[in-house]
């Protein structure tokens, strides 16, 4: 396997990823919403921003390697 495609790969990988990942802060961004408007104020609502904002910083990550990845492939 040439060093592009290895590179064009692991870009394609990391996009699924961005997809996915995205998906779930929507939802889970959703159900944060629907327990504050019902103030079911407990752990669950509490874990979940958590995850959310760990969720929100793996994107921000993912986001940084694709644009590398990107400028890598540039450079071949």
């Amino acid at each position: 396997m040439s060093k592009i495609d290895e590179v064009k790969e692991i870009l394609n990988t990391l996009r699924v990823w961005l997809s996915l990942i995205f998906g779930t802060v929507v939802v889970l961004t959703g159900t944060i919403f629907n327990k504050l408007e019902n103030l079911e104020l407990g752990t669950v609502f509490w874990i979940s921003i958590i995850v959310d904002a760990v969720l929100i910083f793996g994107l921000m990550m993912i986001t940084k390697n694709i644009s590398k990845k990107t400028r890598e492939i540039k450079d071949l």
